[in-house]
């Protein structure tokens, strides 16, 4: 009997770990026969776990929806890493999570064992949220509606504020990502033909409901990130400016807001940093307090928007140096 019940444990704990799974990939994993695990999927749905079943060679086992929630099996890692989530999302900038968070923290810390819970309370004791500039909220149910069509690979039909207004968009969801202030969509645009990048805050909810399923495409990088990052600092701005920096990658690097420009090494001693702005003085100073030695390239017009930044910071601090009266 304990060895059935270790069993099906084991059984609930991979169909929560991934979205499809083969009879025999099961059978191998738990070491045992097609007709245990078959069996053993009988005994889960009579607990209350909806196990969907597709029937034929390529049929296989999922995790189903259910009317209600069932218990979630979580190792020590796992456990720990879920309630430091929720802890930071109760201060995050997702709309409408944050009292829910707090109330999934206080079911799961009742729960936790005591050597959890003291790991829990030092990160709770060690750290403090420092209030900034908080980009524009993303509802919960759009982002989790939106993984779940990434993760299923369903169509989406968006309704998606852009340049020319609110417009009709049917996408194949691939990745989120986000950023410390906003959180971006990388789909397939079915209409284009090619990928894009949609920030979140932009769709307006409700999605429609879930479209087919699709075939996923090769994507455009294999860094979901790193295509972001070079969509969001190439994307219409007015002015785009390259900016040679006389300093290694390494030194420039952590000075540099992923989702504020591409920087690529040029050599051992110099790196290229690119960006874009509606503004010649952001990023005139965007480059100015990264504190090294650079040369700007391109646009021409950031040069003497450079010496007006240095002639008001020279006036400020003439006027601000008690000797100099």
């Amino acid at each position: 009997m304990l060895e059935t019940s270790a069993r099906l444990l084991r059984l609930l704990s991979l169909l929560q770990a991934r979205t499809d799974w083969t009879g025999a990939e099961l059978a191998g994993r738990l070491e045992v026969g097609l007709r245990t695990v078959r069996r053993d999927v009988e005994r889960l749905r009579e607990l209350g776990y909806p196990v969907d079943a597709t029937p034929g060679v390529a049929g296989g086992y999922r995790l189903g929806v259910g009317a209600a929630l069932p218990p979630l099996l979580l190792d020590d890692e796992e456990a720990v890493a879920v309630a430091i989530s929720l802890r930071t999302v109760a201060t995050g900038s997702v709309a409408g999570l944050e009292e829910a968070a707090v109330r999934a923290l206080v079911k799961l810390q009742q729960l936790l064992p005591s050597r959890l819970r003291h790991r829990v309370e030092a990160f709770r004791a060690a750290t403090v949220a420092l209030p900034g500039a908080a980009g524009p909220e993303v509802g919960a149910d759009l982002l989790t509606a939106i993984a779940a069509a990434c993760r299923d690979r369903r169509g989406v039909r968006l309704r998606y504020r852009g340049r020319e207004g609110v417009t009709a968009r049917e996408v194949e969801p691939h990745r989120l990502v986000h950023t410390p202030r906003r959180w971006y969509l990388v789909a397939w645009d079915v209409a284009k033909g090619d990928w894009r990048t949609f920030r979140v805050d932009r769709i307006e909810e409700p999605l429609g409901p879930p479209g087919a399923r699709f075939m996923p495409r090769t994507p455009p990088e294999e860094d979901a990130a790193a295509y972001v990052r070079h969509a969001i600092t190439s994307a219409p701005y007015t002015y785009h400016a390259r900016v040679l920096f006389h300093a290694p990658l390494e030194a420039v690097a952590p000075r540099t807001s992923p989702g504020a420009g591409r920087l690529e090494a040029v050599d051992a001693r110099t790196c290229l940093f690119t960006a874009g702005s509606n503004s010649l003085r952001e990023l005139a100073v965007h480059v100015a307090v990264k504190g090294f030695e650079f040369e700007v390239l391109d646009p021409p017009e950031l040069v003497p928007v450079l010496r007006e930044v240095r002639d008001r910071l020279d006036r400020a601090a003439t006027m601000s140096d008690p000797g100099s009266g």
